[in-house]
């Protein structure tokens, strides 16, 4: 398949430091909805024979150049050949219209990096995880329950993407009437968008500074992606993704088949996020009437909140990840 010609950004525009660790380049790969995505691509300087592999998404609404390409740059210090790549409709990824998600095409765009990953003479293909952060984290389990190929599995600070579109946050609107009328609004929007010929964005983060009455986990995004980790290309740093942009996760829900995952896998959260509960319902449900309970584990961090895990090396259990990695990945 002919991949779509990118303009690639070649300079070092990171949100995070470059190591001399590992040797960094973009590479391209395809989906099978034929969208040509862009990543990172992180190797160690020095190795010998065939390496492990692990892909790195998320969260949503970020780049790769943020928390996603700094847990693949430390992944590869510590030996693994990983890429961190933007998912389709965002970033530098191609994929029209923009800023659109799917719980289908969003779960394709991991096993397509594994499609990559399996091809590239220096990896060995047996040996390939995947690391999911925030709403990619609920993909990466989603990819896990669905491709045989990926060995391991880490989410970190997970979303269930489809639960919080259909139900709310902490599942305040899970009732048929809070339902109906979200679905009231996102249909008379799109026939907005359709007479414009366009698409209007929802709004990202707040500006800092975030109202002092907000919500805690509003102050904490805009924080990482107003402040600390900007990036122009991130839609959750600028506009936004659109208003009926995620909008099929309503009702289509990932991980029925979550207790069926036979690979590792390894789910790391905060204790003080708000975003627990995502973590710890879907870790029950991965794991009751399961076989395969063995190789799961759910590992909360003490007073963590939902960003320490994007970015505070000193938080993110980095040598957790990796040892878990290393059992699995042999």
């Amino acid at each position: 398949m002919k991949e779509e010609k990118l303009n690639l950004v070649e300079e070092w525009d990171k949100t995070f430091p470059k190591s001399d660790k590992v040797n960094h380049k973009k590479v391209t790969f395809h989906n099978r909805y034929g969208i040509t995505l862009v990543a990172d691509m992180y190797e160690p300087i020095n190795y010998e024979g065939k390496l492990p592999a692990i892909s790195v998404c998320g969260p949503f609404g970020a780049v790769k150049e943020q928390a996603s390409g700094l847990y693949a740059q430390y992944l590869a210090e510590r030996g693994f050949l990983t890429i961190a790549f933007d998912p389709s409709f965002t970033g530098e990824s191609g994929g029209m219209p923009r800023y659109m998600a799917s719980p289908d095409i969003n779960t394709e765009d991991f096993q397509a990096s594994i499609d990559y990953l399996s091809t590239l003479d220096n990896v060995d293909p047996l040996r390939i995880g995947i690391v999911g952060i925030c709403g990619f984290g609920g993909m990466a389990l989603n990819a896990a329950a669905l491709d045989t190929r990926i060995k391991a599995t880490v989410t970190s600070t997970m979303y269930d993407m489809s639960r919080v579109n259909a139900n709310g946050y902490f599942d305040n609107g899970d009732n048929e009437n809070a339902r109906y009328e979200m679905k009231k609004n996102l249909n008379a929007q799109r026939i907005v968008d359709y007479k414009n010929g366009s698409y209007e964005l929802g709004g990202g983060c707040l500006d800092l500074p975030v109202p002092e009455d907000a919500p805690f986990y509003v102050k904490d995004y805009s924080e990482y992606y107003k402040g600390r980790a900007y990036h122009k290309r991130s839609l959750n740093s600028n506009g936004g993704w659109n208003k009926i942009g995620c909008m099929s996760f309503i009702n289509q829900p990932i991980l029925k088949y979550s207790n069926e995952i036979r690979s590792a896998v390894l789910m790391i959260h905060g204790e003080k996020a708000h975003s627990c509960y995502f973590s710890k319902d879907a870790y029950k449900n991965m794991t009751t009437n399961s076989n395969y309970t063995d190789n799961k584990e759910l590992m909360i961090i003490p007073d963590a909140v939902h960003t320490d895990l994007y970015d505070n090396k000193e938080i993110i259990p980095f040598d957790k990840i990796v040892k878990f990695f290393n059992d699995n990945l042999k």
